[in-house]
């Protein structure tokens, strides 16, 4: 059930209405940004809604039976706070969004909200982005506890893990690019696969601040995942972790931490279901 105070619950069901759709954004990053369809920026709670950008939303509805009411939201990109390369660069992603009434006219009557949840798939056709908004329902598709599983459910570091990050992390700089999908650096001398899975974290150039994971390197050369959101150009410094395949040969062979491994690499497979006796074998 949606609330609303007296006054906006009356101007609602007027004749005439004044009113203007928001949308709350507050990224992963810490940062909250506000937008509006009316044709002037309004403030709600101290944070200003930008009315430049606006946007279009499919309609809103709500499903008794608990599946998932998704919704897409489409903008165009002519602000700064709204940027092709933030969402390149996956700022954008499980952002939390809040989208609301207010009456322009009169911003003290408070509020409807209509939807609350994050953003999900998005996409990007020149110079419009079409973001799906996933419900608050979502969250109940999702895996909440661990599964047995022949490959470790730690990541390379984190507090199960325990392997020490920061003295296998190296940096250095870009001698060699030809896109966004790659770069050479010639001073490597690690093994060919040594980075596999890795992440490169920019600390300079068009890239700075942003990561992407290493898909292979091969000799100095880096091929990433997804392209960057910026132009890698030589000069370009980076930081870079090794990434881990999650089993138990390479965490037990390669980083030694066989006793933190956190999963279970004997585990008989679903292969072992369908055995059954051969009279011929």
């Amino acid at each position: 059930m949606k609330s609303a105070s007296t006054q906006l619950a009356a101007h609602v069901v007027g004749e005439s209405t004044t009113l203007a759709t928001c949308w709350k954004v507050s990224r992963r990053d810490g940062v909250v940004l506000g937008f509006t369809d009316h044709d002037q920026d309004v403030t709600v709670d101290g944070l200003l809604y930008q009315a430049s950008t606006g946007y279009t939303r499919s309609a809103i509805h709500t499903i008794s039976d608990l599946s998932v009411d998704n919704l897409d939201i489409e903008s165009a990109l002519n602000s700064d706070t709204l940027s092709a390369d933030d969402l390149r660069a996956g700022l954008w992603d499980g952002a939390e969004i809040e989208i609301f009434f207010v009456n322009w006219q009169d911003l003290t009557q408070g509020k409807i909200v209509l939807k609350r949840g994050t953003i999900g798939h998005v996409e990007l056709q020149d110079a419009v982005f079409k973001a799906e908004l996933r419900g608050m329902t979502q969250q109940l598709q999702q895996q909440i506890v661990e599964l047995f599983t022949p490959d470790c459910r730690a990541d390379l570091g984190d507090s199960r893990c325990k392997v020490d990050l920061s003295a296998l992390t190296v940096i250095g700089s870009v001698t060699a690019a030809t896109d966004q999908y790659g770069f050479t650096d010639s001073t490597r001398s690690e093994a060919d696969d040594y980075w596999n899975g890795g992440l490169v974290t920019w600390t300079s150039g068009a890239n700075q601040g942003h990561k992407m994971e290493i898909g292979t390197f091969t000799a100095g050369v880096f091929s990433l995942y997804l392209p960057m959101s910026g132009v890698i150009a030589v000069g370009d410094t980076y930081s870079l972790r090794p990434g881990c395949d999650k089993s138990f040969t390479t965490c037990k062979t390669r980083y030694n931490n066989g006793n933190n491994f956190r999963g279970e690499p004997y585990i008989p497979g679903t292969d072992v279901v369908y055995n059954y006796p051969d009279s011929k074998s």
